[in-house]
């Protein structure tokens, strides 16, 4: 009996994990953000990021802006991901998600 609830368990963490990884995913890209406009201050010295609509700014600008973008939000999403599943499972005894886990 001991067995199915621990099983019956391990199936209800995902959905118990939902909402954590939502405001996890959610601070995440707060940071990735602030650490991004961080970024793109010291290499252009400008406040403000080129928009892709900007009609005064270049293929290069843009391009590198998205590049750089897409990856500092990458590596700050893995690594919130990572951590609150870790903090789950060590608070938990299981991975917060079924399977191998993998985003959708």
């Amino acid at each position: 009996m001991a067995k199915k609830a621990k099983k019956a368990k391990k199936q209800k963490l995902p959905l118990a994990y939902k909402p954590v990884g939502f405001v996890l995913g959610w601070l995440g890209g707060t940071l990735a953000g602030m650490t991004f406009q961080k970024t793109w201050k010291v290499i252009r010295h400008e406040d403000d990021a080129p928009d892709a609509l900007d009609p005064d700014r270049g293929w290069g600008e843009i391009l590198l802006a998205a590049a750089i973008q897409g990856a500092i939000f990458a590596a700050v999403r893995s690594a919130v991901d990572r951590t609150g599943a870790k903090v789950i499972q060590r608070s938990t005894g299981a991975w917060p998600v079924a399977g191998k886990g993998g985003r959708d």
